[in-house]
């Protein structure tokens, strides 16, 4: 039985080595918005291990720390409807793509100002 409603801590696993860091508190969070939401949210990625972030071409350290998650999604109203869920659960990070939504909960704790930003 899983802790969360919409999710399971496998679909947040490593992608090249199915090792799993992820932050509980962040798929707290995430399970929180898709029930605000009323729509699936798939994880495209989770946590990475350095070398798959590297594969990626990515330097930042919030996918590795288990902090962060990609949810797909590729049409301007479910993206509308994706970030509002995301801003009432709580997320100040937020990033947007075409074919996904970039959260994560990188200095969540010390309460910084809030930043979206587009890929």
């Amino acid at each position: 039985m899983s802790r969360w409603k919409h999710f399971e801590y496998s679909e947040f696993a490593c992608r090249c080595c199915g090792e799993n860091r992820t932050d509980p508190a962040l798929i707290d969070m995430l399970d929180a918005a898709r029930g605000f939401a009323g729509m699936p949210f798939v994880v495209n990625s989770g946590y990475r291990c350095p070398k798959h972030n590297a594969a990626v071409g990515s330097t930042a350290d919030n996918h590795p720390s288990g902090q962060a998650a990609d949810i797909k999604c590729t049409d301007g109203p479910t993206r509308m409807r994706l970030i509002e869920a995301l801003i009432k659960a709580g997320f100040r990070r937020i990033g947007f793509h075409r074919l996904f939504i970039h959260v994560d909960r990188m200095d969540q704790s010390q309460n910084k100002v809030r930043s979206f930003w587009p890929y």
